[in-house]
């Protein structure tokens, strides 16, 4: 299925659906942070996808993170919650979502790294290895975030 985000953007579709959803901000040892290639529009993200019923949202953030990128996680934190009403997600069967993501901190406790349906490419970042890269700036914001180690969480 396709997928456009749009923010800000005064043209976008009026939204029709909010579903809660859950990024994992995975670290490793040298500070670099695990990206995937998304399949559905070619950008760089962190792992991460729809809360499904019967699961808690942490659950959401382990579940998505092993089925994009092939790592079993452990949360460790909470870095925000993102609820920009002018960030909506258009995709290809007609529902707009509006924007609602909880950023968990992470770390990788087993599996191996392997891509997905969802994910063409999955490799480690530092922060400074993010220019030219398409990520979208809901997104950036996220990984901004999980970089500089805030004492409280995000929100917004």
């Amino acid at each position: 299925m396709s997928r456009i985000d749009h923010i800000n953007n005064p043209d976008a579709p009026p939204p029709n659906s909010v579903v809660p959803s859950a990024v994992a901000f995975i670290e490793n040892e040298h500070g670099e942070v695990l990206l995937i290639k998304r399949s559905d529009n070619g950008d760089w993200a962190l792992p991460g996808g729809a809360h499904d019923l019967g699961e808690s949202i942490e659950d959401t953030a382990v579940r998505e993170a092993n089925e994009e990128t092939g790592l079993d996680i452990e949360v460790t934190g909470l870095i925000g919650v993102y609820t920009n009403p002018n960030h909506l997600i258009e995709y290809g069967d007609g529902e707009v979502r509006q924007q609602f993501s909880l950023n968990f901190r992470a770390t990788a406790v087993g599996g191996e790294i392997k891509t997905s349906s969802e994910s063409t490419q999955v490799r480690w970042f530092g922060a400074d290895d993010l220019d030219g890269l398409s990520i979208n700036s809901g997104m950036q914001l996220r990984i901004q975030h999980g970089f500089e180690h805030r004492a409280t969480p995000y929100l917004g």
